[in-house]
């Protein structure tokens, strides 16, 4: 065995192994899944900030006036509303985008030919 034959030999095998490694490499995962959960929490925490903001500015309204938690109830309330207004607009517009990706692949779908089961 020659030493160019014992390198272009190693240098099959590199490339083999190489095409090997990309086969068995792991698939990058689907970002749809961590998108629905990052929208998940993206609607949790206008929720709580909703809570959080309504109750701060009730009870600095309340401390300020010195009655009682009136304000803060008042405000936690309206908060609330806000927080779940915001949290219906967050569902929307996943709706419209979720519908969005659907009309396209639809579209997609009935540009290409339909496949045929002819394998004769």
């Amino acid at each position: 065995m020659t030493d160019d034959d014992q390198k272009q030999r190693m240098a099959q095998l590199e490339n083999r192994l190489s095409a090997a490694r990309k086969a068995q490499a792991p698939k990058p995962r689907a970002d749809e899944h961590y998108s629905m959960a990052n929208m998940a929490w993206r609607m949790v925490i206008e929720l709580v900030a909703g809570l959080g903001i309504g109750f701060g500015i009730g009870y600095g309204l309340d401390r300020l006036f010195g009655t009682l938690p009136i304000f803060m109830v008042l405000f936690i309330m309206l908060g609330l509303a806000a927080g779940v207004k915001t949290m219906l607009r967050s569902a929307q517009e996943i709706q419209e985008k979720t519908l969005a990706d659907e009309a396209a692949k639809n579209a997609k779908d009935r540009d290409q030919p339909p496949a045929t089961g002819d394998t004769d």
